[in-house]
């Protein structure tokens, strides 16, 4: 049986063998893995369409057989628990495992997130990648009370931002290598950001263009 092993990017799903799921010995039939990968499109549906899910997050999962593997990070603990429910509710799914990982609530995190956000998405560079265009932040009683991370920016967004104990992990594509580039050095001139870890992905490289 084939296992297959998807990153849910911000914009598009790329194969991996990732994360301790290997393919299996034996190739399925054609047929068979036509229904694993039209399996695989619809729960990166559902998962992109969760309101929960957005900047802050990045999401995987993997199928082997009828099983789907939700893996990555959530910086709230609805995305973990919504996530799984709606994947339990997609033709074809007969079993959920749900390794994702809720990100601590720390008030030190949520300070690396709003400035990394602002660094990048303000950016004169990045700003064609702001659905917000020209204002990084709306501000609001949620955000002002609670923080970023329990009112993220809304819209979509190709650069993902993962906080974790100070460590920081840009994930998403964006159109070339210069952004790339630009990202890092933003993120990595954040107060209190301890790592950057960037796994951006350059459209120009991939021949890919960047959905919008």
């Amino acid at each position: 049986m084939r296992v297959f092993t998807l990153a849910l990017l911000s914009v598009s799903l790329y194969g991996q063998e990732a994360g301790g799921l290997k393919p299996g010995d034996v190739r399925p039939p054609e047929a068979n893995e036509k229904a694993v990968i039209a399996l695989a499109r619809s729960v990166q549906r559902e998962l992109i369409r969760l309101p929960e899910y957005g900047l802050f997050d990045n999401l995987r999962f993997g199928i082997k057989g009828y099983t789907v593997y939700l893996r990555g990070y959530a910086s709230r603990p609805t995305l973990k628990s919504t996530a799984e429910r709606v994947v339990k509710g997609i033709e074809g799914v007969e079993n959920v495992v749900n390794e994702i990982e809720v990100l601590p609530l720390s008030p030190a995190d949520d300070d690396i997130r709003r400035g990394v956000y602002v660094a990048i998405y303000g950016h004169p560079a990045l700003a064609r990648y702001n659905p917000n265009r020209g204002a990084p932040l709306f501000p609001s009683m949620t955000r002002r009370t609670m923080g970023i991370t329990q009112d993220p920016p809304p819209g979509f967004h190709p650069i993902h931002i993962i906080v974790k104990n100070g460590q920081v992990t840009l994930e998403g594509v964006v159109s070339n290598t210069g952004d790339r580039t630009i990202a890092e050095l933003q993120a990595n001139g954040v107060f209190g950001a301890f790592s950057i870890t960037n796994n951006l992905i350059a459209a120009s490289e991939e021949g890919k263009p960047v959905k919008r």
